[in-house]
């Protein structure tokens, strides 16, 4: 049988009382001489105390009694268990779970903080509704208190106010982040993890198809706006962000002029830019529709930090930034929404269905998923990102052609001739 190497003991700290007269209690461990306390919940006076710790505590004091024999007897569970005693090893495990009876509403309030601060407002955004809407299912909610069940309940909740599995899955994320996050600073244990497989799962939504087909960007194409009308603009721009990747609105408002290196625009994702892993820069191959639309609205400085479009300016705040990257992507979808239905196209062509029929059209016409995967920026494993390094510039150009190929293709002139020695002449 192992000896034990060090003791425990509920401990008043009556030297110290607090302007009520209350003292705070915890737990103390010693060993080879050394003590340590570990704070608990509880304060009381010296009377009280004394009560609780008496041989037949009753009604209340029974309670807290109770509650701190608990205490103790985790510590001492913990030294029986460790197989050589040092208070790092103790505190490591006493430690854990310590934030059980933290609310969720503060942790929340500290992530939303720290994305505010980094200027994430928009992470920042959903952080806030995630919170609101867990504070009205059940307000005051500690993460002791979100089990399967719990999350299961919510989940209930939110499908009979006609929230959509999207919506729910959205804000759940949020609180799965929050877990992870608390885990892996040791304030809980792996054991209170209420999400994963046999446990719960958090939903994914309906993967509506969105993407236009060739024949539907074709319309829109030659569509003829009134030039220099508000419309001509929003279809240029929603051209520009399908010509480009698939390109979202909020990257193109972050365009600079420095993003254009000769026939090729690069740039990083602004979602990508605080991630630690090393992220490759998407380059776009300069085509003569994405090459006149900068012309027709690119800023006319082009010193390489102006921004390309003149939808934003230096130095805004975040929120200032977020507000008009909304007001444009609202302008675009707005007469996008009018130009659809025009030309005779069921769907809503917003900006996001720029990005969606980017993809799916070069899917259709060929292209690999390792190549659209690294066009439009998504983070994938090492080995894909290896391999898609591979792709040269001129391949990815003779790709994109099939982004214009509702274009009719030009007649071979009649003065190409064949000579007898198989060579061609103009």
């Amino acid at each position: 049988m192992k000896e034990k190497t060090a003791s425990t003991a509920i401990f008043i700290d009556k030297w110290h009382p607090k302007k009520d007269g209350k003292c705070a209690i915890s737990i103390r461990v010693t060993f080879d001489r050394q003590k340590r306390y570990y704070p608990t919940e509880h304060t009381m006076t010296l009377v009280d105390f004394e009560k609780a710790q008496g041989s037949k505590p009753r009604g209340e004091y029974k309670d807290v009694a109770l509650n701190l024999q608990a205490y103790e007897k985790r510590a001492a569970d913990i030294i029986d268990f460790l197989p050589l005693f040092t208070f790092e090893a103790f505190e490591k495990r006493y430690f854990t779970n310590v934030g059980s009876n933290n609310t969720i509403a503060a942790a929340y309030d500290l992530r939303i903080h720290e994305y505010k601060e980094a200027g994430q407002i928009g992470t920042a955004i959903t952080y806030k509704c995630a919170k609101v809407s867990l504070e009205k299912f059940k307000a005051g909610t500690k993460f002791a208190n979100v089990t399967p069940l719990f999350l299961d309940q919510y989940e209930a909740w939110m499908d009979k106010a006609g929230n959509s599995k999207t919506t729910v899955g959205m804000y759940l994320r949020t609180l799965r982040t929050l877990f992870n996050s608390a885990i892996a600073d040791g304030i809980l244990s792996k054991d209170q993890y209420p999400f994963g497989k046999r446990k719960y799962e958090v939903p994914t939504g309906k993967n509506i198809k969105k993407a236009l087909t060739i024949q539907e960007v074709g319309l829109i194409y030659f569509y003829s706006a009134t030039p220099g009308s508000q419309e001509a603009k929003a279809k240029d721009y929603w051209l520009f962000l399908y010509l480009c990747n698939g390109m979202n609105a909020k990257d193109m408002s972050l365009l600079k002029y420095k993003n254009l290196k000769g026939d090729v625009l690069e740039f990083v994702r602004a979602k990508t830019v605080r991630t630690k892993r090393e992220v490759e820069p998407i380059r776009v191959t300069l085509n003569e529709d994405i090459i006149a639309i900068i012309e027709k609205y690119g800023n006319p400085s082009k010193d390489p930090e102006t921004y390309i479009f003149p939808i934003l300016s230096k130095g805004l705040s975040p929120e200032k930034e977020k507000a008009l990257v909304q007001q444009a992507v609202k302008t675009i979808n707005k007469y996008m929404k009018s130009i659809a239905q025009k030309v005779g196209i069921a769907k809503v062509p917003n900006t996001y269905v720029a990005r969606h029929s980017y993809a799916t059209i070069l899917q259709r016409s060929g292209a690999s998923a390792e190549y659209i995967g690294s066009a439009m920026g998504h983070g994938s494993t090492k080995t894909t990102q290896n391999y898609l390094a591979g792709f040269e510039d001129e391949h990815k150009r003779e790709i994109d052609k099939a982004l214009t190929a509702f274009k009719a293709p030009k007649p071979i002139s009649t003065a190409v001739k064949k000579k007898g020695n198989g060579q061609r002449a103009a």
